[in-house]
């Protein structure tokens, strides 16, 4: 990242933005120049786009032929964490899907039912592919429950009801841990070796507000990031002291849409709100009296609603509001 000054400007001069005829929603940066963009459409018929970023000629270029129709809109998107050819989605089921150079075209490989009792499956709020163990991807879902896949057989590994209400978000964290947010306000961690204990490392201050975003800082496992509903703070928590954040950013003068850690470096962190704003932050050892500032922020025409940081190219971040992303420098 570029040594910046206290709330500078991220320049448009070093920005890429593609317009959909869609809004867009679900994002995804793939291990290689691949960017899959979701739609966000309320009927039965949806979209996923495939781009390619350059970032030397600062372009983004559609492959209408792996481009795909998706039933309903995308809650998630996510490559394989080391394959740029498979792009898992939640929405109505996990579904897994193979981009084929060969035959330019793209092709489902498998749907994910995690109802033992029915055909139909309770709605996949999101979902996470194990970075250490590609092997397994793990769903969470508005009817209480977590669900661990083993893909390679397309069975469930293990299926838990990790919440008293719906679970919005799920993480990895080790290669058998993961934590989970809920709108019942906690942050629980779950270890895949005991099954029948979760700890909770945070609940919201007031009661049944609800969590809506989990991120776990990859560089550093010890922190995590959460978003409440309705709320402008972004609460970093570091797992060793449960119950009492760490820190709250709160320079958001709007709710908070999304969050994520940046992929190369375990202090910053990025956030995006209703404000239209983008802002990075470096969280210092200690926090001042008067709490963090952002490092650097952009301006977007228009409440940001998705945000992703590249794990290809660590120097620029996506965001998505309305029918637009923009990738920015950072």
């Amino acid at each position: 990242m570029e040594q910046t000054s206290q709330e500078s400007q991220l320049g448009s001069s070093n920005s890429v933005t593609y317009e959909s005829p869609y809004p867009i929603y679900g994002m995804a940066f793939s291990s290689s120049e691949r960017v899959a963009l979701g739609s966000f459409i309320e009927d039965y018929t949806n979209r996923v786009d495939i781009l390619s970023f350059n970032p030397e000629t600062l372009s983004l270029s559609p492959h209408p032929s792996l481009s795909f129709d998706h039933p309903y809109p995308p809650t998630k998107l996510m490559f394989h964490p080391t394959s740029p050819d498979l792009l898992a989605t939640s929405g109505d089921f996990l579904r897994l899907w193979e981009l084929r150079d060969s035959s330019s075209s793209t092709h489902p490989l498998s749907l994910f039912n995690n109802s033992k009792t029915s055909d139909f499956c309770a709605p996949l709020t999101s979902f996470d592919w194990n970075h250490l163990d590609p092997n397994r991807i793990a769903t969470s879902s508005i009817d209480t429950t977590c669900t661990i896949w083993d893909l390679h057989r397309s069975l469930v590994e293990t299926q838990l009801i990790a919440h008293d209400k719906e679970v919005y978000d799920i993480a990895w964290g080790e290669a058998r841990v993961f934590a989970s947010v809920s709108a019942d306000g906690s942050v629980r961690i779950f270890d895949l070796r005991d099954k029948e204990h979760s700890t909770i490392i945070y609940e919201s201050p007031h009661p049944d507000t609800p969590l809506l975003r989990l991120a776990w800082n990859k560089q550093d496992l010890r922190y995590m990031a959460t978003i409440l509903m309705d709320s402008n703070k972004v609460v970093i928590l570091d797992i060793r002291s449960p119950t009492t954040p760490v820190a709250h950013l709160d320079r958001h003068r709007a709710s908070v849409n999304a969050i994520a850690w940046a992929p190369h470096a375990s202090s910053h962190i990025s956030s995006a709100a209703d404000d239209t704003q983008a802002l990075i932050w470096e969280l210092p050892t200690l926090a001042s009296p008067s709490g963090i500032d952002p490092i650097c922020m952009y301006s977007a025409p228009s409440e940001i609603n998705q945000l992703q940081w590249s794990p290809t190219y660590p120097d620029w971040i996506a965001i998505a509001f309305a029918n637009k992303m923009q990738l920015l420098k950072v």
